[in-house]
């Protein structure tokens, strides 16, 4: 292989992307437009559900109950009803998520020490919300019932009775439980792989269509040097998109990076070299350059978004959507990203993802290499 060839390959296709404006946006503006767009627009925060309250009992009982809704930060007040038609209006046109009626004995069994009843509607259409929905109901409501009872006791001069049991809840590598310390280095991991497929999607498959193919096999540049030349361009370009998302998961989102920046680099770039070949495998076997982009979307979008756990966990998928994911790098390169922003992990723990990622860009480089001999065959 000669490095000055190469070092030709390279720099016509480094002046082709600074002379096109759509390769070069889609090769720097898209990956920053997606991050903002996914990263502020995917939250898996269930705060502030809204909230419509029929009070019926009208008492300081229940003002006192329904005070611990508005005033955690669960739910917050979305408003008032005056009976079941309105608070039915309320979900349905999605004013509000949950709806709280306190009936009118509400305050006359709680100062008589019986247990009084409060009655939660949740709209189950979204069973994830919901479910959260009432979770956090049950929580207020406990809450204020236990501070009722020892409150009732006190004035009887009961003693505070001894909890047996205290739970203090402790979340590691997450604290504060925010989806996008989650979600983030996901969707560094899921946009990369897109962009990268599409940007060597069209390279070898332009080249033939524009019939310059034909040019380039007639000079003493050999098939390695072409694919590897036509691949270091987008390289560069694929690792500044690296740094800025890094950057903009540190700026924009406040997402914290606790591990190696140079071992999440490293990963990147085999994480890209396997990707960027595999646009270009689709590039070479591809008659054109939109039959090539629709299969670079078809091969990176739908199995990374949806088969690489950044959303749905892999372990509630059926086995055989599982034992598919194996095949899918991007999994692997979420899990390793995650590993190294929120625990802090090095290659001791992350070393099977890290080999499988290799592998991928291996035969990734074999396939494309061998393919682009056999089509100028």
């Amino acid at each position: 292989m000669s490095l000055r060839r190469l070092r030709a390959v390279a720099r016509k296709e480094f002046i082709h992307v600074l002379r096109d404006a759509r390769s070069l946006g889609m090769g720097i503006a898209m990956p920053v437009m997606l991050l903002l767009l996914f990263g502020y627009a995917l939250s898996l925060d269930v705060d502030r559900v809204p909230l419509v309250v029929w009070d019926q009992s009208q008492s300081q009982a229940s003002r006192e109950f329904i005070s611990q809704f508005t005033g955690s930060r669960y739910f917050s007040l979305a408003g008032q009803a005056r009976n079941y038609r309105e608070v039915e209006r309320a979900i349905d046109t999605g004013l509000a998520l949950v709806g709280l009626v306190v009936p009118s004995d509400f305050a006359a069994d709680v100062e008589a020490g019986r247990s009084a009843s409060a009655q939660l509607i949740a709209d189950g259409s979204d069973p994830n919300t919901a479910t959260l929905a009432v979770g956090y109901a049950e929580v207020v409501t406990e809450s204020w019932s236990q501070a009722k009872l020892f409150r009732a006791l006190e004035r009887l001069g009961v003693r505070r009775p001894v909890v047996p049991l205290e739970v203090r809840l402790r979340a590691w590598f997450n604290a504060d439980m925010q989806s996008r310390n989650f979600l983030v280095p996901g969707l560094i991991a899921v946009i990369m792989m897109i962009i990268a497929a599409l940007l060597t999607s069209l390279t070898v498959a332009r080249e033939w269509e524009r019939g310059t193919m034909e040019q380039l096999i007639s000079t003493p540049v050999k098939g390695s040097e072409l694919v590897l030349g036509k691949f270091v361009p987008y390289f560069v370009i694929g690792m500044v998109d690296v740094g800025l998302a890094v950057l903009m998961g540190d700026v924009l989102f406040q997402v914290p990076l606790r591990g190696s920046l140079a071992l999440l680099l490293g990963m990147a770039a085999v994480f890209f070299t396997g990707t960027l070949f595999m646009g270009l495998l689709v590039s070479i076997v591809a008659s054109n350059q939109l039959l090539a982009n629709q299969l670079a979307m078809v091969l990176t979008f739908v199995p990374a978004f949806l088969l690489s756990g950044l959303i749905f966990p892999i372990s509630n998928m059926p086995k055989l959507i599982q034992a598919v994911t194996y095949v899918i790098p991007a999994r692997y390169f979420v899990s390793l990203l995650r590993g190294i922003y929120m625990k802090g992990v090095g290659l001791e723990t992350l070393a099977a993802e890290a080999a499988m990622l290799v592998a991928y860009a291996a035969v990734m480089v074999a396939l494309a290499d061998l393919m682009f001999k056999k089509r100028l065959a």
